[in-house]
């Protein structure tokens, strides 16, 4: 086979990206847009760049050394890619590639001017970027100087942005290549840089246009500030134009050169809006062909647009699809879930398909369309009081978009998606029976569920899942159940607005719920403290425990002094607590029981900060304290007028929350013990199916829905490069932000606190745990990778009910993602930790080991000197 070292540009397309790259693909294709000019030019394939990738001395060690590095070790990264790039600009271009490249410069005018740009196989991919990462060089003159700037886009390949690019991504060294495009140069009036969606709202209405004068380096590299033009409907709905003292120019020998501009021009914007306008329409052309939102590089030579770069802009977060032409607006089911991470295609359909309401995937998330509720006078308010309570952020977007009037449109009566029938959930009597009742309700279906299943097996064991789905919904929709959570939230906020009211108590019930009985969530934190007390008392086994690195200890624990007891008593944990994980809502995530070493770090930390009896004692404390601060509060209401009735209110209701707060956390618990028995059986038969030589490996299941892993059960066939598509997407989603509001515009709001009443510098968030704590700050993203002190104040993203454990050795919590009612919160209360929550970006702005003071009572946390 005759190896094809260049090819015109006009030639090639997206199905050679592996032979030209990702720019020169999308401006092959570009070049073939009716309307869209895209300067003349050849491409240098990659069969070029690995020719000379043979020649470069030690290259193959060099690659396995560079794969080996952490991202973070910039000095390494620096000195290794230099050496790289070193060698590789050392070898001569052999001669007959030489030739090749002259004469395809003979057909665009051998002396003239040329622009010599890197095209990276892994650039411009609808999932990553690689903006900026390689190098270009403009106003390149002559054979020799073209294939000097040639090599050296070659070399580009390992700059160290580059590199620390693809190891942070996951991307190979080895597997990606470079071509490299020289094209004509334009010798421009203005150029610049267009979005087709607005880059950082997501609004797919709004194009953004930033321009200035002379050659677009002048805007990449930072030079100048652009004027900024945001276009609606063919229509410049806002221009900012900036005084541009300095621009690029290409010089007549060759090179580029930085000038000074007129003074009586630096403040004339470098487009009119006619031509702004005109820009735009070009872009929703390229837009339209592409079929996605464009990030576009372009000139202006005289009157006339020529386009020089058109990639996806790959920072954008998907829009759900909704089949229709009409507005909606998206609540996001993480930020209610506490786990805002992506999830894997099984995961979320399992969500989807055992969810009480339905769901639309967007990014690896999952949303529920409010526009129904919010087109209802009758249902928008409820929906905005309970959202508010929970989570200002969230309510305070869907007031930015409400106030949009002509988005939501105004029904006379509750539409779709308006408040279920038959209203509210029923007042329930404050009987602790009912808790048992509905708890034994729980395990009932758990083991039915198990008996049941055990037999199924291949097609038949999804039509037995589908269903159990419904006895699922109707397991978590229990009327009772429902009764019983509202009691106890509705309690909560009784407590907290009258007693503000009438005492001047601000969260009373934060106190009020210390060690409410019957929580399943704070008492899995508490009995890893008794599994500690077990393994404490042998010396043997905490230095094991210490080296301990995968899933097999506990078979070797017996071995050891005192080993069976710690065995039998992780064990027994694990049967009770072992299907709980991070993420736990996504099926395919690893449980505890999947990998018990998870909590070896947590077990060693209690062993170390804590003395033997601390789950008792910390239990009967949180008690003691709420029974002190009833009988408190219920002395001071007597002393008011009518006091003696506002006392007996009170007393009922803190009855109420003390009955039923704690059964909160009950139905999550139920939830996650099904899954764990629905992935058994899932996993079971993706073993079958790698047995039967159908999957590679059983956890690429992970990346079908359900029903295409019931599609694959029953015929025996699976498209891998389906699998390879989806494991892709769901790497690029790990670096999207999910937003609380979503549109069908694709804007994502993410909402504002709007308060005074906090001191400068501090971080504002919503108050969930009562009491004022100061410490030194944990920033862990990882729970696996805790290190915890007493006195610490664990920072972090978002925590579910897993995360618990950490609970007890902690003085107080931050996260960025949660709610008045979210299992953080919930728990955070029933241990007394001073919590604020809600706090964007906590974990980039508060550094771990910096000192903090976390105001629980007023929502806000002061980073201290």
């Amino acid at each position: 086979m005759i190896e094809q070292y260049v090819s015109d540009l006009r030639e090639v397309d997206e199905t050679q990206v592996a032979v030209v790259g990702g720019k020169a693909a999308h401006l092959g294709r570009l070049s073939r847009i009716e309307g869209v000019r895209v300067p003349a030019g050849f491409c240098v394939t990659t069969a070029a760049f690995r020719r000379i990738m043979a020649q470069a001395p030690s290259i193959d060690d060099r690659l396995d050394r560079l794969s080996r590095l952490n991202p973070d070790d910039r000095e390494a990264i620096r000195t290794l890619s230099a050496e790289i790039r070193r060698a590789i600009e050392e070898i001569a271009v052999p001669g007959d590639l030489a030739a090749e490249i002259t004469r395809a410069l003979a057909r665009l005018g051998e002396r003239a001017a040329c622009a010599v740009r890197s095209s990276a196989t892994a650039e411009d991919m609808p999932t990553a970027s690689f903006a900026g990462q390689q190098d270009t060089y403009l106003n390149v003159m002559g054979p020799e100087a073209i294939l000097r700037h040639v090599s050296r886009c070659w070399a580009s390949l390992f700059t160290e942005r580059a590199v620390t690019y693809r190891l942070r991504n996951g991307f190979d060294h080895r597997k990606v290549h470079m071509a490299v495009v020289v094209q004509r140069m334009v010798f421009p009036d203005a150029a610049g840089i267009m979005f087709t969606a607005d880059p950082v709202t997501g609004d797919r209405k709004v194009a953004t246009v930033d321009a200035g004068f002379g050659l677009g380096e002048a805007l990449v590299s930072g030079l100048v500030n652009p004027d900024v033009f945001k276009v609606r409907d063919d229509e410049v709905v806002s221009g900012t134009v900036a005084a541009k003292q300095r621009a690029i120019h290409a010089l007549p020998a060759g090179g580029t050169q930085e000038v000074a501009i007129d003074p009586r021009l630096q403040e004339r914007p470098a487009l009119t809006d006619a031509q702004v306008v005109r820009l735009v329409r070009l872009g929703r052309l390229i837009e339209a062909h592409f079929g996605r939102p464009q990030d576009i590089e372009w000139c202006l030579a005289g009157d006339d647009f020529q386009i020089v770069q058109s990639r996806p802009i790959t920072t954008l977060f998907p829009i759900p699809a909704a089949g229709d032409r009409e507005n909606h607006v998206y609540l996001s089911v993480g930020h209610q879930q506490m786990m805002t991470d992506p999830m894997k295609p099984l995961g979320l359909s399992m969500w989807q398909l055992t969810a009480m309401a339905p769901m639309h995937e967007a990014g690896g998330r999952l949303f529920v369309d409010a526009t129904g509720r919010l087109a209802s006078p009758a249902s928008r308010a409820g929906l905005l009081e309970v959202v508010g309570r929970s989570d200002p952020l969230t309510r305070d977007a869907l007031e930015t978009v409400l106030d949009r009037r002509d988005f939501v449109p105004t029904l006379p009566e509750a539409g779709p998606g308006g408040p279920p029938a038959g209203g509210p959930p029923a007042p329930i009597e404050t009987d602790p029976a009912i808790v048992t009742e509905l708890i034994e309700r729980g395990q009932a279906s758990i083991a039915a569920l198990r008996r049941d299943i055990r037999t199924k097996t291949g097609p038949a064991l999804f039509d037995f899942l589908l269903e159990a789905f419904q006895e699922h919904k109707r397991v978590v929709g229990d009327p009772l159940s429902m009764q019983a959570i509202m009691a106890g939230m509705e309690a909560t906020w009784w407590l907290n607005d009258r007693l503000q009211e009438w005492l001047g108590e601000k969260n009373a019930a934060d106190t009020l719920t210390l060690s409410a009985p019957g929580n399943v969530t704070s008492e899995m934190g508490l009995a890893l403290l008794d599994v500690a007390d077990v393994i404490r008392p042998h010396p043997e086994v905490v230095a094991f425990l210490r080296g301990v690195e995968d899933d097999g200890f506990l078979d070797e624990l017996p071995k050891l002094a005192g080993g069976t007891e710690a065995r039998d008593a992780v064990e027994a944990y694990l049967d009770r607590y072992g299907m709980r994980c991070v993420g736990e809502i996504d099926i395919t995530r690893p449980r505890w029981r999947e990998r018990p070493a998870t909590l070896v770090p947590v077990i060693l930390d209690n062993v170390r900060n804590f003395e033997p009896g601390a789950a008792k004692r910390r239990f009967d404390q949180g008690r003691q304290a709420a029974r002190k601060k009833a009988q408190e509060v219920l002395e001071r209401l007597r002393t008011l007028p009518d006091g003696e009735h506002k006392a007996g209110e009170t007393k009922r209701m803190i009855d109420r929350v003390r009955t039923f707060v704690g059964y909160r956390e009950y139905p999550k618990y139920v939830i996650v013990g099904r899954y764990f028995v629905y992935k058994q059986a899932l996993l079971e038969e993706a073993e079958r199916l790698v047995r039967a030589g159908v999957l590679s490996e059983k956890e690429d299941v992970f990346y079908l829905t359900f029903q295409e892993f019931h599609d694959v059960a029953r015929s025996n066939r699976v498209d891998a490069g389906l699998i390879r598509q989806r494991k892709d997407a769901f790497r690029s989603y790990h670096a999207l932000t999910p937003p609380r509001v979503l549109t069908s515009d694709g804007e994502a709001i993410v909402g504002s606190y709007r308060r005074d009443d906090v001191p400068p510098g501090a971080l504002i968030g919503l108050p969930v745990s009562a009491g004022t704590v100061e410490g030194r700050a944990r920033v862990i993203l990882d729970m696996a990778e805790a290190d915890l002190e007493p006195g610490d104040i664990l920072v972090t993203a978002h925590t579910d009910p897993s995360w618990t454990p950490l609970f007890v050795a902690i003085t107080g919590l931050v996260t960025e993602v949660g709610g008045l009612m979210t299992h953080g919160a919930v728990i955070a209360r029933e241990y007394g930790l001073p919590a604020v929550v809600s706090v964007v970006d906590a974990t980039r702005l508060i550094s771990d080991g910096q000192r903090i003071r976390v105001h629980g009572s007023d929502g806000y946390v002061e980073i201290l000197p």
